[in-house]
């Protein structure tokens, strides 16, 4: 009796210190993490431990927070490559606790079918005993908690029956953090919203009216060449030949009486609104926008329609929406900034605002230029818009691009495959995102020099924060423009292009002019060169 009153007495004393600290410190999800899975290696005196959060909407455990088991203690899962780890509900004992919500306890780990050996494969630790047991919140299974190697033996009835107790607080606190959290990301999308709504507006009547008495053509020459310069449009004119690729865009999508899909005044507003919606930095601009998009509609134009009717008009509205509200900053430098922006997202951080913002215009009274698509039509164009936007986001392109490598080596691409498609659309959104490269000497060579301006200041800006810029951001290393030209084109822009035009021949003048460009950058650098070593024998 008094053995098991002090045990109690003990577990209580454990349970009252827990409350105190979790409570007590609810600053965010990551930091509540990391005190439950403290706790629960020394409540259970175990070696590690695990929590994994469940994600019901894809049916995955995640964790952001684990034990690398290598005396380094608990550690954040590298978000420079992935925010969180993620598996299926239904693998491994996670997996299983999280599916059924029974307890396990297991008492040799290899013994046991559903244990996953590939971590200690990777880490070179061993598991021997696990305690895995579910965390609840108003009935319903919230997270998994996983001890692994119980120090003095195997996890015992005990271990489970204080844990048991434990999970109660673990739940509490675990949906405490996730409203703090919920509400910390409220405050800063309003602090957003707030910054965007001061500066940008809708468009006037007076520009509807203006862009209506323009009159869109009934046909623009030389437009779906690869070669046709956006930059030569006067900036007037620039939503008259939107709407015209627009209007050719949507008579591809054909109904039973043969109807319009759109609505021309509809059209002419969110044109409108959107070019507003740019910011006036040098380069990620309304124009930068209008030559992207004019890429895809090129593109679109010139492979015979290999894309559906309804992936092709969501490329071209990613491609005029894919740099809406710009700050002409790079991610990297929003994340480090601490911008409101960089703590709603933390993963590529303006493509989602992009995307954000697209949705916003799409909202405003007669802004919607779907209006006269079905509701799963809708659903699918605008979920095409939100990959195609976030796909411009270089860090993603190199996993993809190497997914998309490996279909066109091993000609296994296939075009009537939904994912095969996502994967090759994905990847014309970067070929047009950087379709100044291809173009024509004397317009490439201006536009680097316009979109290193806003390297250069965003290289500034950092100074006076005291952060050193990348060579490429800072103004006193302008010297190396085409050396770094020349990195970009090999590293970046021409295997880009090549396999671009593997899937897609007729794509192939991108890869002949960024191969033009690439020897010129050359011949500066190499002239560049010489002309250093010349001064320094002199």
């Amino acid at each position: 009796m008094y053995h098991t009153m002090t045990k109690q007495r003990k577990l209580n004393d454990f349970l009252l210190a827990v409350t105190r600290s979790v409570f007590q410190d609810i600053v965010s999800m990551d930091t509540v993490i990391m005190k439950i899975m403290n706790f629960a290696q020394r409540l259970t005196n175990a070696d590690r431990a695990s929590l994994f959060l469940v994600d019901y909407k894809t049916n995955e455990l995640y964790a952001r927070i684990f034990d690398v088991g290598d005396g380094q203690g608990l550690q954040k899962v590298d978000g420079t490559v992935h925010k969180e780890i993620r598996f299926p509900m239904d693998k491994g004992i996670a997996g299983h606790v999280a599916s059924t919500g029974e307890t396990t306890n297991i008492l040799d780990a290899y013994k046991d079918d559903r244990f996953n050996r590939d971590v200690d494969r990777q880490t070179g630790y061993t598991t021997k005993t696990i305690l895995c047991m579910p965390i609840y919140i108003r009935g319903c299974i919230i997270g998994v908690v996983q001890m692994v190697n119980k120090l003095n033996g195997v996890f015992t009835k005990s271990d489970e029956e204080a844990f048991e107790t434990f999970a109660v607080y673990c739940g509490l606190a675990l949906h405490h953090a996730k409203l703090y959290d919920k509400i910390r990301r409220s405050e800063q999308k309003n602090k957003v919203a707030l910054e965007v709504l001061s500066y940008h507006a809708r468009c006037s009547e007076e520009e509807v009216t203006e862009c209506i008495n323009m009159q869109t053509p009934e046909k623009i020459p030389g437009l779906t060449t690869f070669e046709f310069s956006p930059w030569s449009v006067e900036d007037t004119r620039k939503p008259v030949y939107v709407l015209y690729m627009f209007k050719d865009l949507f008579k591809t999508i054909s109904t039973k009486r043969h109807e319009e899909r759109f609505d021309l005044e509809y059209l002419m507003r969110f044109t409108l609104t959107v070019r507003k919606n740019y910011r006036n930095v040098p380069y990620h601009n309304w124009i930068h926008a209008f030559s992207v998009a004019h890429s895809m509609y090129t593109l679109i134009k010139s492979t015979n329609n290999t894309f559906t009717p309804l992936e092709s008009l969501s490329l071209f509205v990613a491609c005029l929406c894919h740099d809406l509200d710009h700050r002409g900053k790079t991610n990297s430098f929003m994340v480090k900034s601490d911008t409101p922006l960089a703590a709603i997202y933390s993963t590529s951080t303006m493509e989602h605002h992009h995307f954000n913002q697209t949705v916003t215009i799409l909202q405003h009274e007669g802004h919607n230029i779907f209006n006269h698509l079905t509701s799963q039509e809708y659903k699918e164009v605008l979920g095409n818009i939100k990959k195609f936007i976030l796909a411009t986001d270089l860090a993603l392109f190199f996993g993809n691009k190497a997914r998309l490598k490996e279909l066109a080596d091993k000609k296994e691409f296939v075009w009537n495959k939904e994912e095969h498609r996502s994967m090759l659309a994905a990847h014309c959104m970067t070929a047009a995102d950087l379709c100044s490269m291809y173009k024509p000497w004397q317009l490439t060579e201006k536009l680097a020099k316009i979109i290193m301006e806003e390297f250069w200041l965003q290289g500034d800006e950092e100074k006076e924060q005291g952060i050193e810029p990348i060579a490429m951001m800072d103004r006193d290393k302008a010297d190396q423009l085409p050396q770094s030209q020349v990195g970009f084109i090999v590293g970046i822009c021409l295997p880009c292009y090549e396999l671009l035009a593997n899937i897609l021949p007729e794509t192939h003048p991108m890869v002949m002019g960024a191969s033009s460009n690439l020897k010129k950058w050359k011949e500066l650098a190499e002239k560049q060169g010489a002309e250093k070593e010349t001064q320094s024998e002199a």
